[in-house]
């Protein structure tokens, strides 16, 4: 006895339920010879008859009753084995990101927004804060970040710069307030450029989000160091571009992802994303 192809059984199952040659050749797209011959072919391999030939059609023996189970089996199995080779195409499982906070609204989001419509069972956790992510304790599984880590197995790819300037009202005298972070080790760089221009010796209000920020200056509370990016749509006036000894405000955006979990596919494709969110707007985040 022959071995048996799926061809073979999807032919056998496509008579034993049309019941003739015609409507067996319509379902497969084949020609009525086609069924005919192929379906000789497998009686022969099998040494069975399969079906009755009659004027009105072709009708199960019982040797190809007792068969027609098992062939039904191995349809099934066939369906469930396609079944789960696109579940494995799909992206799936939970993938915790630590983001800059100015990034997530205009950056991350819309990244990952085609990611997540093409894999319904993909699950993103995307946290932000001023303090440093462990990604060694696996606080989060990748980090958008601008402070480069000492140490650690980790893969750090400097996507691009996020470019800073002193902003105003759009309106008016510049406030003497300054907008700042509250004090916190993690906030040295930018509390060190507002003291730059004075921070330190005029009155203050500190505030824990560029959001607020932002908006602080807007409603005229202050002056601020904030990203160019954020201020600009604002319509916030630039007061400096340079701190008073001619140095740029610039700090890098670092992608950060523990080399663990490099093979990761979930964590590869949130990954791709970012980098190409945080690239296909480079211009926007480094320019002054």
């Amino acid at each position: 006895m022959e071995p048996q192809n799926w061809d073979d059984i999807r032919l056998f199952l496509a008579l034993a339920r049309e019941g003739t040659l015609q409507g067996a050749a319509r379902r497969l797209g084949l020609g009525v010879a086609t069924v005919s011959r192929r379906i000789e072919r497998m009686e022969t391999a099998l040494g069975l008859p399969l079906f009755l030939r009659r004027q009105t059609g072709h009708e199960l023996t019982d040797q190809g009753a007792a068969l027609l189970p098992r062939a039904e089996a191995m349809e099934l199995a066939l369906q469930e084995m396609r079944r789960e080779a696109g579940a494995q195409v799909e992206i799936r499982g939970l993938v915790r990101l630590a983001s800059i906070e100015s990034l997530v609204t205009p950056v991350v989001l819309p990244a990952l927004a085609p990611l997540l419509a093409a894999n319904p069972g993909l699950d993103v956790e995307v946290l932000w804060g001023t303090a440093t992510v462990n990604l060694h304790r696996h606080d989060a599984d990748l980090a958008l970040r601008m402070v480069p880590p000492e140490r650690g197995n980790l893969t750090v790819r400097r996507l691009a710069g996020m470019g800073f300037g002193l902003y105003g009202p759009s309106e008016g005298a510049p406030p003497a307030r300054h907008v700042t972070w509250p004090d916190d080790p993690s906030l040295a760089v930018p509390l060190g450029w507002s003291a730059a221009f004075g921070a330190g010796a005029a009155p203050r209000l500190a505030l824990n989000t560029l959001a607020a920020q932002v908006e602080a200056v807007r409603e005229g509370l202050g002056v601020a160091v904030l990203p160019h990016f954020l201020a600009r749509p604002e319509g916030l006036r630039l007061l400096a571009c340079r701190l008073p000894d001619g140095a740029r405000m610039e700090r890098p955006i670092l992608l950060a992802t523990h080399a663990d979990l490099a093979a990761s596919r979930r964590v590869r494709a949130v990954s791709d994303v970012l980098a190409e969110g945080v690239l296909s707007r480079r211009q926007a985040l480094e320019g002054a």
